[in-house]
């Protein structure tokens, strides 16, 4: 059973990303916050969903919630500052969008860039903890997904409509027969070593 709030007597966000492990595609964050009283029979972590499940919770997040904000940070970006920094980043920009200030920001993970002005709690694990970490995972997982559906539209080679730009070996066959796209992450080691001693 998920826990409703961390402190009953603040306004609380739960923030989480998805996508810090892609070879392609951006990190997306979401920051939620969601009355005291919510209930929902399906909400959970999001990696225990299935995708139908995600999805349907999706609008009822938006709907229900009493504030919500969905953020990301592009390949580009990862490549520049890391993907940690990046992960923060794009949380940032979703608790800007929040229309209501919170008072304390769940953090899913165990460390986190300071929010100006707003003191945060880090928990492991959060998304599978706290409801309002949940929600922003269910958010934030969702809004990754539609966009690499969007992106293997203009790339079908890759896969990324299964795979969503994870590590796959079919994605990877794919870097290695076609390259990499401006939607891959340059830092990162998009083909194992053993696969780039056969490239040239």
């Amino acid at each position: 059973m998920l826990k409703p709030y961390h402190q009953s007597e603040l306004i609380e966000a739960g923030c989480d990303e998805a996508g810090r492990g892609c070879l392609a595609g951006p990190v997306v964050a979401a920051a939620v916050i969601l009355p005291k009283r919510f209930k929902h029979p399906l909400l959970n972590d999001s990696k225990q969903l299935t995708e139908k499940q995600r999805m349907l919770l999706r609008p009822i997040i938006m709907e229900k919630a009493l504030a919500w904000g969905i953020a990301s940070c592009s390949p580009a970006e990862i490549d520049e500052i890391n993907i940690l920094k990046a992960s923060f980043l794009a949380m940032h920009r979703a608790v800007d969008q929040l229309k209501t200030k919170p008072e304390l920001l769940l953090i899913d993970g165990n460390r986190f860039t300071p929010y100006p002005n707003i003191p945060h709690y880090c928990q492991v694990k959060g998304d599978a903890t706290y409801l309002h970490i949940a929600a922003a995972s269910i958010l934030a997982k969702t809004e990754r997904d539609l966009h690499m559906q969007k992106l293997h539209d203009e790339h079908p080679e890759y896969d990324w409509h299964k795979n969503k730009g994870y590590p796959t070996k079919k994605h990877r066959a794919a870097i290695k027969e076609f390259g990499p796209t401006p939607y891959h992450r340059m830092s990162f080691q998009l083909l194992p070593r053993q696969l780039l001693l056969f490239k040239t």
